[in-house]
């Protein structure tokens, strides 16, 4: 798994990925909120939410690297991809409250067969159409997170869940996208976002989150403009 450097640890807090909803403002607007400073509570979100607690103490948030005006920058440069990935089948898309990222979900079962990492062949026309738009858009990074529904215990759902995020890591490599530009990550069981106890909500646990955001070029130039 590819490490990112320092400073995008502290990009990623500050990227705000809480995700309680996307509301009617777009990253635009959202973005110049963040760069006039929301500050700590949003880089303790994150930690909590999609890095499973361990990143509340990153960084005090995107307000205390970027300007307002830059901030409105990279939410328009947002805004526009998240467009594109909202033309992909089988891709749920959602621009992430208050701050410049976008979180995209794929449901393990479009992804692979049951117990399995391996992408199957109706998936792949969906992933070439996500590489192409981070291809696109290369001033981003990207982490990918592999879940699990409850089925099953901790000693097979966490490796399983790390295989399948390396498996979308691997293939996006093999079109072309820049190692570097992502990190993965397996959680198991242990964030379901439905009931466990239906099978419709064990369905929804069974999926890969990937979450885009700024990268530190972006940021620089977005900062550079906003002079």
């Amino acid at each position: 798994m590819k490490q990112l450097s320092k400073l995008f640890a502290i990009t990623f807090i500050g990227g705000s990925l809480i995700l309680s909803g996307c509301g009617s403002m777009n990253n635009t607007a959202k973005g110049t909120g963040i760069g006039a400073g929301s500050g700590a509570a949003v880089g303790a979100g994150i930690g909590a939410i999609a890095g499973g607690g361990r990143g509340a103490a990153w960084g005090a948030g995107i307000g205390a690297v970027v300007g307002g005006a830059a901030g409105a920058l990279i939410g328009n440069k947002m805004d526009k991809q998240a467009a594109e990935l909202e033309q992909i089948e089988g891709a749920q898309v959602e621009k992430i409250n208050d701050g410049e990222a976008i979180k995209v979900t794929f449901e393990s079962g479009i992804l692979f067969a049951t117990n399995s990492s391996t992408v199957n062949q109706t998936s792949r026309t969906s992933l070439d159409k996500f590489a192409a738009s981070l291809q696109n858009n290369p001033d981003t990074d990207v982490k990918i997170y592999g879940h699990t529904d409850s089925t099953g215990s901790d000693a097979i759902n966490d490796p399983l869940s790390k295989r399948r995020a390396e498996s979308v890591y691997n293939y996006l490599v093999s079109k072309g996208i820049t190692g570097a530009r992502m990190v993965t990550e397996g959680y198991g069981s242990q964030q379901p976002v439905a009931d466990n106890n239906t099978v419709a909500g064990r369905a929804q646990n069974r999926r890969v989150e990937v979450y885009i955001l700024p990268n530190t070029k972006m940021i620089q130039d977005a900062k550079q403009q906003a002079k």
